[in-house]
């Protein structure tokens, strides 16, 4: 599966309840940068509960300016939240169903 196509599908709980939708995904670095780029490895996707619009980078808590915006998308966002990767029961090309036991962690980041 391309990362564009998970863009934007429904998540659903175990018993099949609409949860939000693909917003973004997060990668994590398993080495420090060098000459080459480290290896990225997948760690989870993040669930927006009312559209899979970009964050733009607002996800980040220190971005504030331009204050509308920043204000405007992380109200559109709330709620949203990060699923890892092993919580993940089914991907398919139109729903990701979640484990009955995932758990929901915060979709900010904090750089």
């Amino acid at each position: 599966m391309i990362l564009t196509d998970m863009l934007g599908i429904d998540v659903l709980d175990s018993n099949g309840e609409r949860l939000g939708e693909v917003s973004d995904v997060r990668f994590a670095l398993d080495a420090a940068p060098g000459p080459l780029l480290s290896k990225a490895r997948l760690v989870g996707i993040i669930v927006s509960p009312r559209t899979a619009s970009s964050f733009l980078g607002f996800e980040r808590q220190n971005l504030t300016q331009p204050w509308p915006i920043a204000q405007l998308l992380r109200w559109r966002h709330r709620g949203s939240f990060l699923v890892l990767w092993e919580d993940i029961a089914l991907m398919g090309p139109k729903s990701v169903r979640l484990r009955s036991d995932f758990t929901p962690y915060e979709s900010g980041l904090t750089r």
